[in-house]
């Protein structure tokens, strides 16, 4: 994983002390250099005009106008700033609302520090990252939209007769468990085989493998 040094991160949230403890948790990370603060949307949207900011944490539950709403302005005018979805929500319509608007990741504020941190630099290095909890929701929507849009892929990727059977697997939605019971094998050698083919699609996580698997035919 490369991650860019010295980047800007912009914490939007309305509640001081969940602020408070972001902000602690970045101070510790070699890579970010500044962290700023908005209460609200239309702050944030300030603090991005007369700042140069990197990744946004967005809440969604923001007064005035919602972190979707946000969301879409903002990448509206500078599409490059990486955003994060930080909520307690994992409504359907908000999830799908979201992707719409432009964010890059979404996560629980259940979200352990350290995986947050390590969430914002697969973004940083252009990987998508949704929360396993609304991945089903993610990948649902992938296939409506991307099964007539589908283009099937020239690139041989690699894949063996297993593996393909595997990802088919994990773009239903199976987790390392149920893909172990469904084939007779253990899970170490599951989770060696979807390993695998993570590095052979190359692509960081296994929502990233079967949009890719969708939307170029794998399976």
């Amino acid at each position: 994983m490369v991650t860019i040094m010295g980047i800007s991160i912009l914490i939007v949230e309305d509640h001081e002390l969940t602020r408070f403890g972001l902000k602690t948790a970045f101070e510790n990370c070699d890579f970010i250099d500044t962290v700023y603060e908005a209460e609200s949307a239309e702050s944030a949207i300030d603090v991005i005009y007369k700042n140069q900011v990197d990744l946004i944490i967005m809440d969604l539950g923001l007064p005035g106008m919602d972190g979707i709403e946000a969301t879409q302005k903002i990448k509206s005018f500078k599409n490059d700033i990486k955003i994060v979805i930080l909520t307690s929500h994992n409504d359907e319509q908000e999830v799908l609302n979201s992707l719409k608007a432009g964010a890059n990741a979404y996560c629980s504020k259940e979200i352990n520090p350290t995986r947050l941190i390590q969430v914002i630099q697969s973004v940083l290095d252009g990987a998508a990252w949704f929360d396993p909890a609304i991945s089903h929701i993610v990948l649902q929507a992938a296939t409506n939209s991307q099964v007539n849009n589908s283009v099937k892929s020239d690139k041989d990727y690699g894949l063996t007769s297993r593996e393909t059977q595997i990802l088919k697997l994990i773009t239903e939605g199976y987790s390392n468990n149920e893909i172990a019971n469904e084939l007779y094998v253990s899970i170490n050698t599951t989770k060696a085989h979807v390993a695998s083919i993570l590095q052979k699609l190359e692509v960081d996580d296994r929502l990233q493998a079967a949009l890719k698997a969708l939307k170029e035919r794998l399976v």
